[in-house]
């Protein structure tokens, strides 16, 4: 039964690591090609329709998902209440947001805001829609079929989106991708899925699951409205500029890898640790190898993103590069924020909840107060703030996290200190290489990150890194199981 689950979770990570970096990069090359066709003033009005729209869905969700994957063995009813409440949930919230948006619109002096809303906002009860049945085929360990319909979904709204840019519509051509790709998602995922929610709806049901859902709930709205605060604080004290455009960019191309990685890792290790939670030593094994894996492909990421910053920017046109210091800084957010999402799911699968919404009430504090020394400083001065947040917050969600399992600090540190030692030796190499070569963005950019893999695998190699080792032996078992098939 364990060897069935390993192979389970190693298919998982697989399946959903290759949908992720294919989306990703399918993604970012979208993004890439409108940022160049669109200028700043187009992405300022999104920045602000993103930031109520991450809020939104965390309250049409309201932690039930979640629920439904950690219960042993859920019933119709259940699945059916939820869906009800989800969709219930979506449509009281659009409405809201709607009938707010003319005066959001006025308030941050953008007038596309209030036009835009009743379409963009959309997104709200496509989610909900196929919310039940992302939730099944993640209990099935169905990742290939998820990862396929994803991608998907990333392709039709990418290639409406490039089309809808190339012939004018500026702002609409973002708006046609977030709802077209929401809309083809949930269409596949019913297309796809057995289940209809034909079951009786039961309160008594939602009424049991209500107490350690809303608890999640809690702690994830807090979180999604403390991300966004320097977007609605920006919008408003840089407002008629184009400068949250610049800094709402620099966060959303560092989370696109970032967001990615911990998706695809928390997609399977959320039901995957479930399964084992009652075994402390493979438990505590498995959480230090999710670490030390997800750090030896962010480490080395992040890093090399910052170091190529300039030139990447420069292949957008010189509207964009006011946003290359806060990108270079804002990257190294990412070595941290997956380390801490994954130690949060430790304590969502062990926990009752509790100690959940504790933390975050006290890193939303320290957030508070960083958030008030440097919002009236710089754009620059909450960028390094956000750094010094990311910390906080992975030493605080780890600490948590030993009440629950016998992983030490000591062996935490031990085990990412030489995938930190590689991926600096990495950084130093592509900076190197950007010194001493000629201007010329993209013949320069190739060469910086062709000296980065190069430098970090033959690091890797040469010190024998247990997370090189242990990467190759998954690489090559999937292989050995592919043949086999």
């Amino acid at each position: 039964m364990k060897d069935e689950l390993k192979d389970k979770v190693a298919r998982g990570v697989a399946w959903s690591l290759l949908e992720k970096v294919g989306t990703t990069l399918l993604q970012l090359g979208v993004s890439l090609v409108l940022l160049r066709l669109l200028g700043p003033g187009s992405y300022n009005d999104l920045a602000m329709l993103t930031a109520f729209s991450v809020v939104a869905l965390v309250l049409v969700d309201s932690g039930f998902s979640q629920i439904l994957i950690r219960m042993q063995a859920p019933r119709e009813e259940d699945y059916k209440s939820v869906f009800v409440f989800n969709m219930a949930a979506a449509w009281v919230l659009y409405a809201a947001i709607v009938a707010a948006a003319p005066w959001v619109a006025e308030f941050y002096e953008q007038p596309e805001f209030g036009r835009v809303a009743p379409v963009f906002f959309l997104l709200l009860p496509l989610t909900a829609l196929c919310s039940v049945q992302n939730t099944l085929f993640t209990r099935q360990f169905r990742f290939a079929l998820l990862s396929k319909v994803t991608f998907a979904a990333s392709l039709v709204s990418g290639a409406i989106a490039v089309g809808m840019a190339l012939t004018g519509f500026g702002l609409w051509s973002i708006v046609a991708q977030r709802v077209s790709q929401v809309c083809v998602r949930s269409i596949l995922l019913w297309w796809l899925s057995d289940w209809r929610p034909s079951a009786p709806f039961s309160g008594r049901a939602l009424r049991a699951m209500a107490p350690n859902s809303f608890r999640l709930m809690g702690a994830d709205l807090i979180t999604a409205l403390y991300n966004k605060i320097p977007q609605f604080f920006i919008g408003r004290l840089y407002a008629g500029t184009n400068t949250l455009a610049y800094f709402d960019q620099a966060q959303k191309l560092k989370d696109s890898p970032v967001s990615s990685t911990v998706l695809a890792v928390q997609g399977v290790i959320y039901p995957a640790l479930s399964k084992i939670a009652g075994d402390d030593a493979k438990f505590t094994e498995s959480y230090r190898q999710i670490l030390m894996v997800v750090a030896y492909v962010m480490f080395p990421m992040m890093l090399g993103l910052s170091a190529v910053a300039p030139d990447l920017f420069a292949l957008l046109g010189d509207k964009w590069m006011p946003t290359v210091p806060y990108f270079e800084a804002i990257c190294l957010v990412g070595l941290f924020y997956p380390l801490s999402m994954i130690s949060l799911n430790v304590l969502k699968v062990k926990s009752d909840g509790r100690i959940i919404l504790r933390i975050e009430v006290l890193k939303k504090v320290l957030m508070t107060l960083v958030f008030a020394v440097t919002i009236p400083q710089s754009v620059m001065a909450v960028v390094w703030g956000l750094v010094v947040i990311s910390v906080c917050e992975t030493v605080v969600n780890f600490v948590a996290s030993q009440r629950f399992c016998s992983l030490t600090g000591w062996r935490f540190v031990r085990t990412l200190l030489p995938v930190a030692t590689v991926s600096a030796a990495m950084y130093f190499a592509v900076r190197g290489v950007a010194s001493i070569l000629p201007e010329g963005a993209f013949l320069r950019l190739c060469a910086e990150v062709a000296t980065g893999v190069a430098v970090y695998l033959l690091g890797s190699a040469l010190l024998r890194l247990e997370a090189f080792r242990v990467v190759v032996a998954l690489v090559r078992r999937q292989i050995v199981k592919n043949q086999g098939l």
